[in-house]
């Protein structure tokens, strides 16, 4: 709330905050603020790193919104409000998409007639690549090892989730595609489907495109199959209760999980680490508990009480593989991409957790 009413748009929200960074005495102009970070949902195949903003890179921006129409032209929106008014301070693109461009083309390439991707662009592209790359580069600073020697899958639990296979300290998979609806189930959106049976509903309900959307986007996932809530709390506790349908829900999302980890380890010729972070990630011992169930053979099991206490490393003691709770931090990744990337000749300081 601006006074006593609301925000009226995305300048009066920028100027807000600027005036709270100096009334609270965080900053005593804002000629103290070096750098300013932009999350960015898609930079398409044409940003493979964050980006210092340009005149170009704006243009760039602009022509990827068919790509991320309700995302993009609003992160567009506040890149310029802040380039107006602080026009002498760098501004850096961060890009959900960067982490991923790394994939091979096997991984990134749909099975459907060639011209959609070269003339349209489907193909995978990946999202949450901010907290896989800042979840993974911590985990290889706990355990004192280069990330390039070694295999890992992580896998960011929340009301929007995604699993990532890292290997070489580079992404290899990830099971979000060409929209975060794709790969494991989630709050709301069904994740991987069989693609016919959009069709089939369109016909038989006279779904409109835009209806068929809303639902997998919206309607389905642990809400659709609850009928509860998209909340796994909310779920667990029905579960808890005895609704069947909850206790279903909660199998179904674990069970989409292990199986995209399993064909991860396959790809990457086995596995020394999986990471849990996000919402679900970092607070469910039981949804932590439920993916790793009966995995001893793959020399990965938990231990309970490291488990149910959200410690960092939750292995069981005599297990090869490690396991790891690590809390996100994508604003610090945003921040520390702005300083390697528009700040580095300027500030000599490091920006850590």
């Amino acid at each position: 709330m601006a006074g006593n009413g609301p925000i009226a748009d995305h300048r009066e929200a920028v100027t807000l905050l600027l005036d709270k960074l100096l009334s609270h005495h965080i900053i005593n102009t804002l000629q103290d603020i070096d750098g300013v970070g932009h999350r960015v949902a898609h930079g398409g195949e044409f940003f493979k790193d964050s980006a210092r903003v340009t005149d170009e890179t704006l243009a760039q921006i602009e022509r990827l919104a068919e790509l991320a129409p309700l995302h993009n032209p609003v992160n567009v929106l506040g890149i310029h409000i802040f380039r107006q008014l602080l026009p002498s301070t760098p501004s850096v693109a961060v890009f959900d998409t960067a982490f991923h461009q790394t994939l091979d083309e096997s991984a990134y390439i749909y099975p459907l007639p060639w011209r959609y991707y070269a003339e349209l662009g489907i193909r995978r592209y990946g999202f949450h690549g901010t907290s896989h790359k800042y979840v993974s580069t911590a985990l290889a600073e706990r355990l004192g090892v280069p990330l390039s020697a070694l295999r890992v899958i992580c896998c960011h639990l929340g009301n929007g989730s995604s699993i990532c296979a890292i290997k070489g300290g580079q992404s290899i998979n990830t099971s979000m595609g060409f929209t975060p609806q794709s790969g494991v189930m989630m709050g709301t959106r069904s994740g991987d489907i069989d693609p016919s049976i959009l069709p089939w509903i369109a016909e038989r309900e006279g779904k409109t495109p835009q209806q068929l959307n809303y639902l997998l986007n919206n309607e389905s996932g642990l809400l659709g199959i609850s009928g509860v809530s998209h909340d796994y709390r909310d779920v667990e506790q029905a579960a808890d209760g005895g609704n069947r349908r909850a206790a279903l829900a909660l199998t179904l999302f674990a069970e989409r999980i292990r199986a995209t980890i399993g064909s991860y380890i396959m790809q990457m010729g086995g596995l020394d680490a999986l990471i849990f972070t996000g919402g679900i990630g970092e607070n469910s011992a039981r949804a932590r508990a439920a993916v790793c169930h009966n995995l001893h053979f793959l020399g990965l099991s938990i231990d309970e009480e490291k488990n149910l206490r959200n410690a960092t490393f939750i292995q069981a003691e005599n297990a090869v593989v490690k396991v790891a709770v690590i809390n996100t931090n994508e604003e610090l990744m945003i921040a520390q991409d702005v300083m390697r990337i528009a700040l580095s000749d300027k500030v000599t300081f490091d920006v850590s957790a």
